[in-house]
Parts: structure tokens; C-alpha cells; sequence
């Protein structure tokens, strides 16, 4: 399995995919974009996996590879390839398929719940309850041929799934206690109160069994997507 990471910033990274990956003898291949590293070529890819990033999909201007990412990631799903996209991830599948992106009524960052959604067809099936990581500030309209699967209050748009191969998580479902760590040391500056932001302590206080929820569930939605 020839696996391409596509990394935006370099505090952002695999987490516990990466032990799925090391079980399935996984060929791992990364393209930083913020170091201008080349896409790969798309026949050449059996899963993609888009992290996240503190940039907004439509800061073109000052990140110039969005567009091509986006670009890129249109023609990988038109190749019904196996995409798991992950916060910037996600946004960047539903931009690159026409939806817009934008501010959220308010940021969401820390452990909170989502909820399933009920969804028609052959979906990925998500237990009724997650109590899962989050770090955003914008959301997303829902491209027009995609399925909800989980929602909140605060974000409704938490995980949707597009065709039978592309999953996109607005949640961080890849979140080690190291990933969290990584995340508070260097976007420490958006901690700044409001109802739906912890604080750093409340953060990294999170318990082993949180943190194998969402390794679970992470296994889930890799097996899903690249199921035979």
C-alpha cells in the first residue's frame, strides 16, 4: 500500500494512523507543502492523508500550493481514491468540490462530543456517542453529493463522507497525547476563552482511554476507506 501524506505544517502529523499504517507494511510517502514538495502523481497513490494546519483553505494568497492541493485532491477523488482528510484536510475536500468554507460562529477547540447522524446507503457506521478532540475555527458547507455522519451543536458539520472512498473528519480523530501537546505548544495563542475553548490544562489532562477512543475510531475509518 503506497500511502501519501499531505502535511501543511510540521506540529501537525500522523498520530495513531501511524501505527495502522506500520500494520498494514504501508509504503509511506510525504509531501510538506509548506516546503514546496511536489504533489504526488495520482495513479501512483492506494490512500491519501490530508492533515490539518492553522491556515484557511482560502488563503491562496499567502500559501499558493492551495490551489494546487485542491486541485490535486478534485482529481483524486474523481479516481475514486481512498481519502481520509482531517480538519484543513476535510475543508480542503469540500472546497475542492465547490463548497464554501468560512468562520464558524465560534472556535471549538478541546474534548467534546459529536453525535452519529443517521444516513441513507452504504455509509460508514459510527457509534451513537464520540467524545473526540477538536482545534478549528472555521467550518464548511457540505459538498452537494456528500453524506453527514456526525454533527454538534457548536459545529454541525463533523465528519461526512463523500462516494464510497473519501472521508472527511472536522475532528481530530488522530490525536495522540503527543499530538495534543504539539498542538497546545504552538497555537497557544488561540486558547483564549470563549464557550467552546478549553485551556491547556483541561487539554492535555485527557485520560489514556480518550485518547483509545479516537485511535479506534481512526482505525475505523482507515479500514473503512480502504476496505477491498
Amino acid at each position: 500500500m503506497r500511502v501519501y501524506v499531505l502535511q501543511h505544517v510540521p506540529f501537525e502529523e500522523l498520530g495513531n494512523i501511524q501505527p495502522w499504517l506500520a500494520q498494514h507494511n504501508a509504503e509511506v510517502h510525504y509531501c510538506r507543502l509548506y516546503a514546496n514538495e511536489p504533489l504526488p502523481d495520482v495513479n501512483e497513490t492506494d490512500l491519501l492523508v490530508v492533515l490539518g494546519g492553522p491556515m484557511s483553505v482560502n488563503d491562496e494568497s499567502h500559501y499558493p500550493w492551495l490551489v494546487a492541493e485542491k486541485a490535486f485532491l478534485a482529481q483524486a477523488i474523481a479516481a475514486e481514491k481512498p481519502i481520509v482528510g482531517i480538519c484543513l484536510g476535510a475543508q480542503l475536500i469540500a472546497s475542492c468540490q465547490g463548497a464554501r468554507i468560512y468562520s464558524n460562529y465560534a472556535k471549538e477547540i478541546g474534548w467534546f462530543d459529536i453525535t452519529a447522524v443517521a444516513a441513507p446507503g452504504d455509509v460508514l457506521s459510527l457509534p451513537a456517542s464520540m467524545h473526540v478532540f477538536h482545534w478549528h475555527g472555521e467550518t464548511f458547507e457540505l459538498p452537494a453529493k456528500a453524506v453527514l455522519l456526525a454533527s454538534r451543536v457548536a459545529c454541525n458539520n463533523q465528519i461526512f463522507q463523500l462516494g464510497q472512498r473519501v472521508i472527511g473528519l472536522q475532528c481530530h480523530l488522530e490525536t495522540t497525547a503527543e499530538n495534543a501537546r504539539s498542538m497546545v505548544l504552538h497555537c497557544a495563542d488561540e486558547l483564549t476563552g470563549g464557550s467552546f475553548i478549553q485551556d491547556a490544562d483541561t487539554i492535555l489532562s485527557a485520560s489514556e482511554a480518550q485518547y483509545q477512543q479516537l485511535s479506534q475510531l481512526m482505525t475505523l475509518v482507515l479500514d473503512y476507506v480502504t476496505r477491498p
